[in-house]
């Protein structure tokens, strides 16, 4: 079986990135089976995540592996000075694949070339979240049955927000056109709007941010301004607030509009939008479960074939 590195979404071609969609429709019809029965998942967080560890470790058990790791760096090694080589190379030893969020840009690339098992980038620093960017691709095509020629609009945090970095790169093989809305503090890096250039991807910016404005958006993809990425305070006070989105901001949106968000929300989306039927954030949250299954999977060398006729499901009594 040939195992994979799971680094960076742009290693994806688009077949791929198909492939990986099928194989999380089969999570989502049987999430629990006894695929990884026999295998143990390492869980390494440098930075604090709910959402994400919680994800990547109910897919793990639900698959059948047993999970091993850290929630926090200070309650590990790293507090007594280990290099990330010397963690990742121990951990190595005790388990099949290592699912890593680090708060240095790069990180989970230097792990996966010293590490004898697969490497799966769960964030790191304001680069890259592999992982998040399949669950979005797999709920936009859920939602709109298809990822080709769609208006994504992407509202916020344009300058960290590692989740819309990814999804420009994966959304460069389905002819999409970007809407970039931020402040112009937060807006979208220019090696980003460059890379959308090289690869023929249209995309406009704006900074008003209103009905009219997102009326055409088949996805609105809203951000939280992080807080943690800022060295300056006064300058986060500035721009957390300039974009909310409200319910009454919705009445031009087209039919099919799904409105998402990496998640966790401050204020970014007002609690009047979760009843909307174009609010799809949590089903989006839920969507992370059939795609770390799926990323899982990848990275220890089964195929979809496998998982079609897969004998060990487990069907839920409830």
């Amino acid at each position: 079986m040939k195992r994979h590195d799971f680094v960076t979404i742009a290693d994806l071609d688009k077949n791929a990135l198909l492939y990986l969609i099928r194989m999380a429709q089969e999570f989502e019809k049987y999430p629990d089976r006894e695929l990884l029965k026999g295998k143990v998942v390492a869980t390494l967080f440098y930075e604090p995540s709910t959402r994400t560890r919680l994800s990547f470790e109910t897919a793990a058990n639900r698959l059948g592996a047993k999970v091993i790791g850290f929630s926090d760096a200070k309650a590990s090694s790293v507090s007594k000075g280990e290099t990330l080589k010397d963690t990742i190379l121990m951990v190595s030893n005790y388990a099949d694949v290592i699912a890593m969020r680090h708060y240095i840009e790069g990180a989970a690339q230097y792990a996966s070339e010293i590490a004898p098992v697969p490497i799966i980038n769960a964030g790191d620093g304001a680069h890259m979240h592999p992982s998040q960017c399949l669950l979005d691709l797999y709920s936009i095509y859920q939602t709109q049955g298809t990822l080709e020629n769609l208006n994504i609009y992407l509202v916020g945090d344009l300058k960290y927000g590692r989740t819309v970095h990814s999804l420009i790169m994966a959304m460069r093989h389905f002819n999409p056109t970007f809407h970039f809305i931020a402040p112009e503090e937060l807006a979208m890096p220019q090696e980003y709007k460059l890379y959308c250039e090289e690869h023929g991807i249209r995309f406009e910016e704006h900074t008003d941010f209103n009905d009219k404005v997102i009326a055409d958006a088949d996805i609105l993809y809203m951000t939280r301004v992080q807080k943690e990425r800022f060295s300056d305070l006064m300058e986060y006070e500035r721009v957390k607030n300039v974009y909310i989105l409200r319910n009454k901001m919705l009445s031009l949106a087209k039919s099919n509009m799904k409105i998402l968000h990496p998640l966790p929300r401050v204020n970014e989306i007002a609690y009047d939008v979760d009843d909307n039927p174009h609010a799809y954030y949590i089903q989006q949250a839920r969507n992370g479960l059939y795609a770390r299954e799926a990323i899982f999977c990848h990275c220890l060398g089964i195929t979809l074939d496998d998982i079609t006729n897969d004998k060990t499901i487990i069907h839920s009594k409830f």
